[in-house]
């Protein structure tokens, strides 16, 4: 199954590019937002993934540039190629189709393939996690970014059982523990997806990403982020929130916690979610959120370089 990107219009309506503008797309994957700006064009397009896959199996352009990185460092990365300010920036959260369709990767409970997980080609792979964490850590990423209820009992069972190399045998793990789930989800869902989140640490990215973008953009520059977990649309939020001056007022009787800072993006447009008819033809997008913002002129507020 090929990657369509989710709410396409509605990102491209939130990016408002304009002739000859630099467009960032911070998740590159199969390219579909990259076409589509481009399509509309912009002078010039910078296109981040951090899969080897991604970047070798990219489409061809004389205005797009391609870069082996994660998003979290795109302004460091750009500023290495003379490039210190973008019209726009894209990102959409989390794992790809393609990545879930090849089972060597092994993003997928529905396939079997090593315990992989990583989007890059370094760091440790969940079965590197699963086989020397204790319970209790394991219990905690499962809880924690998955969700799952049953995240000690499953803990417990992986320890008993391990070591642990391939999907299919944490897959058929977890089923024994959890046993049917009501509608029919595989009970493996919220597991797999914890680990991966945790393998490739998405969290701190996309914070660390979220403070390059406000780096990078200049005034008027316009920011989308489309996020498919709860835990990504709540960063989001926040940081938006928080970087818009749109945080909750205090008590009066209290002091404020610092100074006021100028807001660095405006009030954010309300979160945009897909159609039911996009939702028929993608099921994909059915968990999709899209939240946007326009970068003001008042300096970043995050300064540092992620590492």
């Amino acid at each position: 199954m090929s990657h369509v990107p989710v709410l396409l219009d509605e990102v491209l309506a939130a990016l408002a590019l304009a002739e000859g503008q630099t467009y960032v797309d911070g998740t590159f994957g199969a390219g579909g937002y990259t076409r589509a700006a481009l399509a509309t064009g912009i002078g010039h397009a910078y296109g981040f993934d951090r899969d080897p896959n991604a970047i070798r199996d990219a489409f061809a352009d004389d205005r797009l540039t391609l870069i082996e990185a994660r998003f979290a460092v795109m302004d460091r990365e750009l500023a290495d190629r003379g490039v210190t300010a973008v019209d726009a920036i894209a990102l959409d959260i989390g794992v790809s189709s393609m990545q879930l369709d090849q089972p060597e990767r092994g993003f997928s409970f529905m396939t079997d393939g090593p315990l992989d997980m990583r989007m890059g080609g370094d760091g440790p792979t969940a079965a590197d996690f699963i086989n020397s964490a204790d319970e209790a850590e394991i219990a905690d990423v499962l809880f924690n970014l998955g969700d799952e209820p049953k995240a000690r009992r499953i803990a417990r069972a992986i320890v008993a059982d391990r070591p642990l190399t391939r999907t299919a045998e944490l897959a058929r793990l977890v089923r024994s523990v959890c046993g049917p789930q009501p509608g029919g989800k595989d009970p493996s869902t919220r597991t797999f997806q914890a680990l991966r989140i945790h393998v490739n640490d998405e969290l701190g990215e996309l914070d660390a990403g979220l403070a390059a973008a406000e780096r990078l953009l200049r005034p008027g520059g316009r920011l989308a982020v489309v996020s498919f977990h709860s835990l990504e649309d709540r960063a989001v939020k926040n940081f938006l929130r928080e970087r818009s001056g749109s945080e909750p007022a205090g008590s009066r009787h209290l002091p404020p916690a610092q100074a006021a800072r100028a807001p660095s993006f405006a009030r954010p447009a309300k979160p945009v979610r897909a159609s039911d008819a996009e939702t028929r033809r993608n099921p994909r997008a059915r968990s999709a959120t899209l939240r946007a913002a326009v970068r003001t002129s008042a300096p970043a507020w995050s300064l540092e370089y992620a590492a």
